[in-house]
């Protein structure tokens, strides 16, 4: 059994589900001081006579619950809330929190995550337990709300955020960005990236899209991203529409290991725009996102397959897509490369050292081609937009998929997945 539980014990709070998140932050660029109230709508699913929310590293001033101050503490990780009265179970409440701090990304066993300096700027990159570096929240990837997020810092900076931006204004040398996401949003998927960046509109085959990134490299950035529109078009007619406004890509001034989704929006280094087209598999991966990870989120963090594994199989079927090797190919030579390496995960349940091996990316997507060799391209694909519809901007589980897939073949297909996701021994793909 996959859950909070297990893989990330410190984060997430019962008691309550939310439905928003008002954000009003500013933020020096030159201290790294940030101030914040965060105004968070939830729904008691039980009796609450207190409640926590996830804060590290930024300490809570004041708290009102439904406009009356109400009793805090903090430990490391929890910030407490008394409320004056108990809130019945079903009942909804407004919960005002004023906080502030240098925020700095949270030490895990993944390394560091959530809110990082830049040489110039400010990245975001939460997943999976960063969020709380920057605002109170309930850090759990199964409870989405909407967001609204304002942003004012020095007047040189640009700030994007997840969303379309509403409003811009500029006063006294100071500049701030007001973004609204009204879609369902995971926690570790909310962003704020801060840099001297230049945004430009582009179109996606009919998709808003914007490209951000520092001036000086404006071409490498419109070279390298300048494949968007086909992929989107790939993409839609095989997962279904596009399920947000726009889609944003971030791109630093700084180089960073990894490029990272965000709800609507991607954040790629410098590195990855190198003006040859060098991270193109990794452009379409985090495109893939949006579908699959974003707009379907994981119920539980121990089955993280279902982001990683789709987006690491939507690599392949670009690559098929746009005159490459076949998905079946890529899939072959990445099966015979599972083979030759230690057999010790359980794909559909890795565990929390495991979640982000490449193991679980690679053989999940291996896991879709299998079940597209058995059941045929009209039925794969079918399940896959059945799914993006079927789940659009809520979470799904394994056995979810497992019955879609079920029920589209017509055949119970649990073997199958038993064998590839959690079995250790890597099984023989089907001929198709």
């Amino acid at each position: 059994m996959t859950g909070r539980t297990t893989y990330l014990p410190d984060s997430g709070n019962p008691g309550y589900r939310t439905s928003s998140y008002h954000l009003d932050l500013v933020y020096r660029v030159s201290t790294n001081r940030l101030q914040g109230t965060a105004t968070i709508t939830a729904r008691a699913t039980a009796d609450l006579r207190r409640l926590s929310f996830d804060l590290v590293g930024l300490r809570a001033s004041k708290v009102r619950v439904d406009g009356t101050k109400a009793r805090l503490s903090q430990t490391a990780a929890k910030l407490v809330v008394v409320p004056p009265e108990a809130i019945d179970a079903g009942e909804e409440f407004v919960v005002v929190i004023e906080y502030a701090g240098a925020p700095a990304p949270r030490r895990s066993i993944w390394g560091t995550v959530g809110w990082e300096e830049l040489a110039d700027g400010v990245i975001v990159a939460a997943q999976p337990s960063g969020a709380p570096t920057w605002f109170p929240c309930n850090d759990d990837p199964s409870d989405k709300a909407s967001y609204v997020i304002r942003v004012a810092t020095e007047q040189p900076y640009a700030v994007v955020c997840n969303g379309v931006l509403a409003e811009r204004s500029t006063k006294s040398g100071r500049t701030t960005w007001e973004y609204h996401q009204p879609e369902p949003t995971s926690t570790y998927l909310a962003t704020v990236q801060i840099g001297r960046y230049e945004i430009l509109p582009v179109d996606l085959a009919g998709v808003p899209g914007t490209l951000a990134g520092p001036p000086a490299l404006r071409s490498r950035i419109g070279h390298d991203f300048g494949l968007l529109p086909e992929m989107m078009t790939a993409f839609t007619e095989r997962f279904g529409p596009y399920p947000f406004a726009a889609y944003t890509v971030v791109v630093t001034d700084d180089d960073l290991e990894i490029p990272l989704e965000a709800q609507g929006l991607a954040i790629f280094g410098a590195n990855h725009a190198d003006g040859r087209s060098g991270s193109e598999r990794l452009i379409a991966h985090e495109l893939a996102h949006q579908w699959f990870g974003n707009s379907v989120g994981v119920a539980s963090w121990g089955e993280i397959w279902l982001n990683e594994g789709f987006a690491c199989y939507a690599e392949w079927l670009w690559s098929e897509a746009s005159g490459g090797p076949s998905a079946a190919r890529l899939a072959a030579s990445a099966r015979a490369r599972l083979a030759g390496l230690p057999h010790d995960i359980v794909v559909g349940d890795p565990g929390p050292d495991a979640m982000f091996d490449d193991r679980v990316y690679k053989r999940g997507a291996v896991t879709l081609q299998a079940l597209r060799a058995r059941v045929g391209d009209d039925v794969f694909f079918d399940t896959l937009r059945t799914w993006t519809t079927r789940h659009h901007h809520g979470v799904a589980t394994t056995t979810d998929f497992v019955a879609l897939a079920s029920e589209k073949a017509g055949a119970d297909l649990g073997e199958l997945f038993d064998a590839w996701l959690f079995g250790l021994a890597v099984p023989a793909l089907p001929r198709g």
